[in-house]
């Protein structure tokens, strides 16, 4: 099995091997893999090695934000082209034994409540997470990658730096794109390549706690090969990640990808999907979610607007109901009012939230054995 490997003691910006931390469609491939192969990743923690059992709340203030989310890739796939679906098989997510949340000023929903900087260590053993820093608190581990995503196509680079922008110009805040601390460092791509935190068309920074090991997330192919990069392991997270971090460490990942050609897909979505299955007492559930950024009809972006992510996440599955199952657009409304559950996926990462409607594929009479 190949192993794309790096050095998960060093940060990206002291050893950039087979790493990156902006998007932008000229980084190459430091690997190739085959439809239906599985592979392994290094992964380094999202603070990019900044964060040690001997930080403290006071040393956080001077992290270098602009190097967190090293990715690991981007790892091309032979045969992906625009407009195919990339499926991204999650095996397994194995987290390293450390891990911390920390928040700053600015951070999360209450960022202007919580100005103080604050540091968790976090220590793991046998599947559970435990700190002294939050004594009494003892939490299962469940470890999934909160960043999983492929390539900007150009005009989507060139879209979402002009969205983007239109926040920041209107008072607004964004993450533009900046060549200080860009992994990897020379030019065109550390300052056109996109910031990480929010996520967009092509994945990213989703932080969603289902996309964990037995999740298969589909991801729109937007260049050739579709150049799929991970990172930001999260060891246990709530929905939301309320003060934008979650137990943030590094792992091994392992993945399985695969190609739904443009030619064979019943359904296009323009956003990423997933599948997973929720256990439960008397059955496992398995469900089909799509997912919404607050992206108008006009391609601006409604800063932080978590209504218009819902409406565009419901809308995408209105769609694919209708494109899979025929149903009309009201059923399609109908079913989803008495049977999805909208979940606030990522509340966080401004300019852009996230939210996934997830329907349980249960509800049909006969569930479907293919997605799309």
């Amino acid at each position: 099995m190949q192993h794309i490997h790096l050095d998960r003691n060093k940060s990206i910006l002291e050893d950039p091997t087979n790493a990156h931390n902006r998007w932008h469609p000229d980084i190459e491939a430091v690997a190739w893999v085959e439809p239906g192969e599985t592979f392994k990743l290094d992964v380094r923690d999202g603070f990019d090695v900044q964060v040690t059992p001997e930080s403290t709340s006071e040393s956080v203030a001077g992290f270098d934000f602009d190097s967190n989310h090293p990715m690991t890739g981007p790892v091309g796939v032979k045969g992906a082209e625009p407009g195919d679906l990339l499926v991204v098989d999650v095996i397994d997510v194995d987290a390293v034994g450390f891990g911390s949340t920390l928040f700053i000023e600015g951070f999360g929903v209450l960022g202007d409540i919580f100005v103080e900087p604050h540091l968790v260590r976090w220590f793991m053993k046998d599947g559970y997470a435990t700190s002294p820093d939050l004594p009494g608190v003892t939490l299962k581990g469940h470890a999934f990658l909160g960043l999983i995503g492929v390539a900007p196509s150009r005009d989507l680079l060139e879209a979402a730096t002009r969205r983007e922008g239109a926040v920041v110009d209107g008072g607004g805040a964004a993450l533009l794109p900046s060549a200080h601390s860009a992994a990897p460092p020379g030019e065109p791509v550390a300052s056109e390549g996109l910031r990480t935190i929010p996520p967009r068309e092509n994945g990213g920074n989703m932080d969603c706690l289902q996309m964990g090991p037995g999740a298969r997330v589909y991801i729109p192919v937007l260049v050739p090969g579709a150049l799929l990069s991970v990172g930001d392991t999260h060891y246990a997270q709530g929905d939301g990640e309320a003060c934008a971090t979650a137990i943030e460490c590094g792992s091994v990942a392992t993945l399985r990808v695969d190609v739904i050609k443009k030619t064979d897909a019943r359904f296009a979505p323009r956003t990423v999907m997933y599948e997973y299955t929720q256990p439960a007492a008397e059955k496992a559930r398995k469900y089909v979610c799509t997912t919404g950024l607050p992206i108008l009809e006009d391609g601006s972006l409604a800063e932080l607007d978590i209504r218009q992510a819902a409406r565009n996440a419901v809308a995408e599955m209105i769609d694919y109901l209708a494109a899979t199952r025929g149903y009309t657009r009201g059923q399609g409304y109908a079913l989803i009012s008495v049977a999805a559950d909208m979940r606030l996926t990522e509340a966080v990462d401004f300019p852009s939230p996230m939210v996934s409607v997830a329907l349980p594929l249960d509800v049909f009479d006969d569930p479907p054995t293919t997605l799309l």
